[in-house]
């Protein structure tokens, strides 16, 4: 069997010139409800939600409420039946590998690929310096709409398909396995993603971070991929998360890429400090209850409310500032890695 390696370069050669039309245009975007007559590549809107909170996501659409996202479809070779992988991108919106190098990796790999922008329908480009431009609710709600949309396709294997998220889209690839947000969503014959793949994700801290019980999360397994020179999501709380996710029940890899810093699969090399950028600091104790929505701090044990919460947020959680850089070494790591989690999951 070819390394990952060799065949995303190959895969390069002979996808160039498929991906050339797939740029983000509002041109060409086919509006579907579903896939079941089998299109080919292309740039396709869809039917989805924008949920406020996750409070509001889990308990449904109730006032028919409807945008169109955009998925881009990446299909490799042949007719048989395939996997899939879902791309869910982060606060700076989709970008070049996401229409590039992840789907020719998948591609070659025999994966089917759907690369999400759900900025664009809405709100642009990035929500990195005002994250309130789109719910993180709504992430959600674009992915369990976007699984639908690809079990629907003739040539992709509904019982496996995975969510792979990248920084905000991090925090969708692990809260797609909520047991109540899946179970809100009431999808036919039992589908929900078979894997889930946080790379540099977020909410590992804060208001996204939810408390890691048995039976909050699915069995379905996790990869979490992270760098340890992260100063926009930092690594630690997100290998505590992880563990303590691993504790309750789902099998869960993490993956360190040493000197990795944030969105190190991106095409550009250059570092680049974004000083609006919104994070959350690596020592805010805060964390959620599912089942109440209270909020709690992790490290006592005790529950926040009121001015205390709001002051405990505003002093130890919201700050501004961060850097990302691409590198290509670091995320061919990352894709080895990925590959070897998938054919195992997939059953390869």
């Amino acid at each position: 069997m070819a390394a990952p390696s060799v065949i995303a370069r190959v895969a390069l050669f002979f996808y160039s010139a498929l991906l050339v039309p797939l740029a983000p245009t509002a041109q060409g975007q086919e509006l579907v409800h579903n896939f079941a007559n089998g299109p080919g590549n292309g740039v396709y809107s869809f039917a989805s939600w924008t949920p406020k909170t996750l409070a509001e996501l889990l308990k449904g659409n109730t006032q028919g409420d409807s945008v169109n996202i955009t998925g881009h479809l990446f299909l490799p070779p042949g007719d048989d039946q395939v996997p899939a992988v879902l791309l869910m991108h982060g606060s700076g919106g989709i970008y070049s590998a996401l229409l590039g190098y992840w789907p020719e990796l998948f591609n070659a790999a025999g994966y089917a690929v759907l690369a999400m922008d759900s900025f664009g329908p809405r709100a642009g480009k990035s929500t990195a310096e005002n994250q309130a431009l789109v719910p993180f609710a709504a992430d959600t709600a674009d992915s369990f709409a976007a699984l639908k949309l690809l079990a629907s396709h003739p040539r992709v294997d509904p019982k496996r398909i995975a969510i792979m998220g990248f920084s905000r889209g991090g925090i969708t690839s692990w809260r797609a396995a909520v047991e109540r947000a899946i179970r809100s969503q009431k999808l036919a014959g039992g589908l929900r993603f078979a894997a889930h793949i946080p790379v540099y994700s977020g909410g590992c801290v804060g208001e996204f971070r939810l408390i890691a019980k048995p039976g909050v999360f699915t069995k379905a397994p996790m990869l979490w991929l992270h760098g340890d020179n992260d100063d926009y999501t930092p690594i630690a709380p997100c290998q505590d998360y992880a563990d303590r996710i691993a504790k309750a029940g789902t099998p869960v890899e993490f993956v360190t890429i040493q000197g990795a810093r944030h969105k190190f699969d991106d095409d550009d090399t250059k570092r680049h400090r974004i000083n609006g950028a919104q994070i959350t600091l690596e020592g805010c104790p805060v964390e959620i209850d599912i089942a109440t929505f209270a909020a709690f701090d992790r490290f006592t044990g005790e529950q926040l409310q009121g001015e205390n919460y709001q002051a405990v947020l505003k002093k130890s959680c919201r700050a501004l500032g961060a850097s990302v850089e691409g590198y290509r070494i670091h995320r061919e790591t990352a894709a080895q890695a990925t590959i070897k989690f998938l054919r195992r999951v997939f059953g390869q």
